[in-house]
């Protein structure tokens, strides 16, 4: 802050002081002139009241002077400049720069174009929970997210969100730009990198919804700086569309999350990118926008610990673009009913992250036991092997493989990737088919 400083001028007092004479001639002996008091003696308070101003302007110039000195010997100096290019000179050979660039906070026009590309999720689970007394009642339970339109085929449309987002789901309603809802179908997943493609039949969407919506324009994530504009759009804490604005504060983050369910740690498949934007729940899925109003990540609040503030993590954009090619090339899954659901015949266990690491194994399901006469043993999978995808979404654990198959009924073929152990410790890659058997 600018210091002031005010200064008085002070002016000085001029007396006028006379002096009396006498006639020259025979007289008798001169007497002394009186003195005119009035003329010639200074008053005790008007001297008392110049020695205090004099000591005030002395004073004031010891300061100013003292100031000016420690401002020179420190560098400090309570001024700056705001136009850019201007300089200033620390020493001989150092000069200090200044600039008045400045961000713009108004992103609305951004934010106009895009967000008929974004989408609210719900997601309903129902869940089977044991009351008190030791029964069973079945409970539904809500989730929110976001999803970004990213494709119209002939008669759907296609949007990418978080994997956690549906991951478990019995029902999916996708909400568009006008507050219009419809059902939506997994097409297809990916656990390791969390993402999903999701499908809305076109012929469940009103013209009119149709016209209010857009496809999202897709970035180039890999030429990202930091320090440039970021935008978050997402259905935070499932409220509705809101936005977020902030910068890419880093960029290659690895970031470990822990499963709540298992309580096992694993470290994400794709580096990510950093942003001070605030990514809350209900924004997992959503666009992390740059100032040209184009998709550059995946916001994934799963990744955002209650312990810090100014750190959200997205997916970056480029690195997922061909897994997302890849699933929305699958066909549109729909769960079947439970009793026509159809079995692998086997019996497994999850070789989770750190087991895999531990154990030098592939990520999966472990084969512990192959059922005799079920699918499995007749396409000819061993003892021993780890199931790692199926219909090409991969699976992590026993829990995803499950999932997975309720969308497949009994009779119905599946392609499964597995690892086969070899003599040398290492795994080889199959593919079998598999018809599915009785559950």
């Amino acid at each position: 802050m600018e210091n002031q400083y005010n200064y008085y001028n002070q002016d000085g007092m001029n007396g006028n002081y006379q002096y009396g004479g006498y006639e020259p001639g025979p007289q008798p002996e001169p007497e002394k002139p009186e003195k005119k008091k009035s003329g010639r003696s200074v008053p005790k308070a008007v001297a008392v009241g110049g020695l205090a101003i004099l000591f005030g302007v002395v004073s004031s110039a010891v300061f100013l002077a003292s100031n000016m000195a420690g401002t020179r010997l420190l560098g400090l100096n309570s001024t700056s400049s705001n136009t850019s290019g201007s300089s200033r000179t620390v020493s001989n050979s150092t000069p200090l720069s200044t600039s008045s660039s400045v961000v713009t906070s108004d992103v609305s026009g951004i934010v106009e174009n895009v967000m008929p590309s974004i989408v609210s999720i719900t997601s309903m689970t129902v869940e089977e929970v044991q009351s008190f007394f030791g029964g069973t009642y079945q409970q539904e339970t809500e989730g929110a997210g976001t999803g970004i339109i990213i494709s119209q085929s002939d008669s759907e449309i296609l949007i990418v969100t978080n994997n956690h987002v549906v991951e478990g789901s019995d029902t999916l309603t996708v909400t568009f730009n006008d507050e219009t809802s419809v059902e939506a179908s997994i097409k297809g997943t990916n656990a390791d990198y969390d993402v999903a493609v999701i499908a809305v039949p076109l012929d469940e969407i009103s013209d009119d919804t149709l016209d209010s919506i857009s496809v999202a324009t897709l970035g180039d994530s890999t030429e990202l700086q930091v320090g440039e504009p970021a935008i978050a759009i997402g259905n935070a804490l499932g409220y509705g569309q809101s936005v977020t604005t902030g910068v890419i504060s880093a960029l290659n983050r690895s970031v470990s999350t822990t499963d709540t369910r298992t309580g096992q740690t694993q470290e994400s498949s794709v580096k990510l990118i950093q942003t001070d934007a605030a990514i809350n729940p209900g924004n997992s899925g959503g666009a992390l926008v740059n100032a040209n109003g184009e998709v550059i990540g995946i916001n994934s609040s799963k990744l955002v610990s209650d312990s810090v503030e100014g750190v959200g993590y997205a997916i970056p954009i480029s690195d997922v673009k061909d897994l997302i090619q890849q699933l929305m090339n699958q066909e549109t899954k729909e769960k079947v009913a439970e009793a026509d659901q159809g079995a692998l015949g086997i019996k497994g266990i999850s070789v989770s992250d750190a087991f895999s690491q531990q154990l030098e194994m592939p990520e999966g399901v472990y084969v512990s036991e192959v059922i005799s006469g079920g699918g499995a043993d007749e396409a000819g999978m061993s003892k021993g092997c780890i199931i790692t995808a199926i219909n090409g979404t991969t699976v992590s654990n026993m829990e995803a493989l499950q999932e997975e198959l309720q969308y497949y009924a009994k009779g119905e073929s599946v392609a499964l990737t597995i690892q086969v152990p070899q003599p040398d410790g290492e795994y080889e890659e199959q593919t079998l088919d598999v018809t599915l058997g009785q559950k």
